[in-house]
């Protein structure tokens, strides 16, 4: 996962599919980017105005799904499992175009978008990368829900996640999952779920027009409604911890700490980046180089906190 260049894809690679809300069917396109490029959409149903960065601070909706908003109002949608694969990949700059609001859902995981990438491959570019180091232990709490974040030794992100679900089927699930030393298949390739006895208000608000069983697990009772049951045993909250993946990557870098989570979602998410990187004293930004130099000098962290502020 730790990587000293800047990553994008080595060829085009082309997805189709349809919206889990919108239900408006679509074509997307990853395309090669150059260094510091970042992460951007590129809407090629509009002529103008049509470039969305994914960034933290162009969040306009978290309800359901996370949704993308650039100044001239022009939106993309659902764009977390995507931004989950980016990440797990380890891709920086890219251009995604799209003909359509809504990226499309696939099978409601990231499998799909992973393993495509995975074949096609990655190159690095000529800019190092830059990592967030988290310094000091910040939170973010709403009433039952919470996001901490601390420093780690190990410049890794690790991610520890409870979710608490009435339904006694789903219940309580907690997983911890580090992103550069396990194999992440059971989370890439988790999906997204629903209560069957929410369907129908979800569907009242006008989301999920697209959904089925075959992009989303369906809990009625104590039963799972899609053929073949779950993916793996923890599916629910390694999903949750996909969603947090593709949102974090909001934030411009890799960021590396220990989270932990209770209860989260995309709103939650988006809050927490909000807050946590309005204060530069939270963290510090270092080159890989960098990085390991602070381990073999301690004493050089508080120099480079000094030079990032």
């Amino acid at each position: 996962m730790l990587s000293l260049f800047q990553k994008t894809i080595k060829e085009k690679v082309i997805f189709k599919g349809h919206g889990l809300h919108s239900g408006l069917k679509s074509v997307l396109k990853i395309m090669p980017a150059e260094e510091n490029f970042g992460i951007v959409f590129k809407r090629i149903d509009l002529e103008k105005n049509n470039l969305i960065l994914a960034n933290y601070k162009n969040v306009s909706s978290a309800q359901l799904c996370t949704t993308l908003q650039n100044d001239s109002k022009v939106t993309v949608s659902t764009v977390e499992h995507l931004l989950a694969a980016l990440y797990i990949t380890g891709i920086d700059n890219a251009l995604i175009e799209i003909d359509n609001s809504e990226v499309p859902i696939m099978d409601g995981s990231s499998k799909e978008f992973v393993e495509t990438i995975n074949r096609i491959g990655t190159k690095d570019l000529k800019a190092k990368r830059k990592y967030l180091k988290v310094t000091k232990k910040f939170e973010y709490k709403n009433e039952e829900k919470l996001v901490s974040i601390e420093p780690n030794d190990s410049k890794e992100l690790n991610v520890d996640f409870q979710l608490v679900y009435a339904n006694k089927l789903i219940g309580t699930q907690r997983n911890e999952i580090n992103f550069s030393k396990e194999d992440l298949e059971e989370v890439y390739s988790s999906r997204t779920f629903c209560l069957f006895e929410d369907i129908e208000q979800i569907k009242k608000i006008g989301l999920a027009k697209g959904g089925s069983l075959d992009n989303a697990v369906v809990v009625k009772n104590n039963e799972i409604l899609n053929s073949g049951g779950l993916r793996n045993s923890k599916e629910f909250v390694n999903h949750k911890i996909l969603d947090l993946a593709g949102d974090f990557l909001l934030s411009g870098y890799r960021i590396l700490g220990n989270v932990k989570c209770v209860q989260g979602g995309h709103s939650l998410s988006n809050l927490f980046l909000r807050a946590f990187l309005s204060d530069k004293s939270n963290f510090v930004t270092l080159e890989l180089e960098e990085m390991l130099q602070v381990k073999s000098l301690p004493n050089q962290l508080d120099q480079k906190l000094a030079v990032n502020a």
